[in-house]
C-alpha cells in the first residue's frame, strides 16, 4: 500500500455564480520514502494539491488517505491534530516569525504536543543540527541569510518527525548557490532519514534532484 493514496480528487471554487475547476478527478500514489517533484505552469493547481495533501484545505470530492487514514473527511480540529503529527510544510518565503529566534521558530509546532520542555529542547537542537545551524540557535531571522532562514524553515518542518514533508517552491526565493544547498539538504533528508517528500517547483534543475517528476496541467496530472 502506498503511503499516500489520492483517488478521484476534485477541487472547485465558487466565484459568484461561476464554478472554477482547479483539480479534476485526480489519482496519485506516493510511496513511502519517495522524493517526488510536482511541476506545471502558474495556476495549474500545484499549490492547491499540496494544501489538500497537508489538510489545509478540503476537497470538493474524492479521497486522500495517508498511512491508510482518511484525511479528506476529518473536521478542522481533527486535521489540526493530524497535521501537527504527520505533516512538515516548507514555504517559499520561509514564514518565520521575525520576533522569535531560530530556536523559538523551530519549537513552535511542538507547543501543540504533550512533549516536556526538555523533550522539546532536545528535538529543536537535533533539528537545527541536522540542517547545519547548531551555532545559530539564538539568532533572529533578520540576522540570517535567505538560505539560513530556509534551513530554519526546514528544521521547523522536520522537528516533529513528520510522515510527509511538503515543500512549496523551497528554492524560489534563493540564489543558485543557496538553492542548491537546500536541494542537497532535502536529498539528505530523503536518503539518510527516509523522509517522504513532495516538492512543488518551477525549476527543472530542482525537479531533476527528485526520484519522480509529475506535471499538472489545467488540473490534470501527467508524468
Amino acid at each position: 500500500m502506498a503511503l499516500v493514496e489520492v483517488r478521484g480528487l476534485t477541487k472547485t471554487y465558487q466565484r459568484d455564480a461561476q464554478v472554477i475547476p482547479v483539480l479534476e478527478n485526480l489519482d496519485l500514489d506516493i510511496e513511502k520514502g519517495e522524493f517526488m517533484a510536482l511541476m506545471g505552469p502558474s495556476g495549474s493547481g500545484k499549490s492547491t494539491l499540496l494544501n489538500l495533501l497537508a489538510g489545509l484545505d478540503h476537497p470538493t470530492s474524492g479521497s486522500i488517505r495517508v498511512e491508510g487514514q482518511e484525511v479528506s473527511g476529518m473536521s478542522s480540529r481533527q486535521l489540526a491534530t493530524w497535521r501537527s503529527r504527520h505533516v512538515g510544510f516548507i514555504f517559499q518565503r520561509y514564514n518565520l516569525l521575525p520576533v522569535l529566534t531560530a530556536f523559538q521558530n523551530v519549537e513552535l509546532p511542538l507547543l501543540l504536543t504533550s512533549l516536556s520542555k526538555k523533550e522539546r529542547r532536545d528535538h529543536v537542537h537535533t533539528s537545527l543540527n541536522v540542517v547545519g545551524l547548531a551555532d545559530r540557535v539564538d539568532h533572529y531571522p533578520r540576522q540570517l541569510s535567505g538560505g539560513q532562514e530556509q534551513r530554519v524553515g526546514i528544521a521547523r518542518a522536520i522537528v516533529s518527525d513528520p510522515t510527509l514533508i511538503l515543500a512549496d517552491e523551497p528554492t524560489g526565493d534563493l540564489d543558485a548557490v543557496a538553492g542548491d544547498e537546500i536541494l542537497t539538504l532535502l536529498e539528505r533528508l530523503n536518503s539518510e532519514f527516509g523522509k517522504t517528500i513532495v516538492m512543488v517547483t518551477h525549476d527543472p534543475r530542482a525537479a531533476d534532484r527528485s526520484h519522480r517528476i509529475m506535471h499538472l496541467e489545467k488540473g490534470v496530472l501527467t508524468r
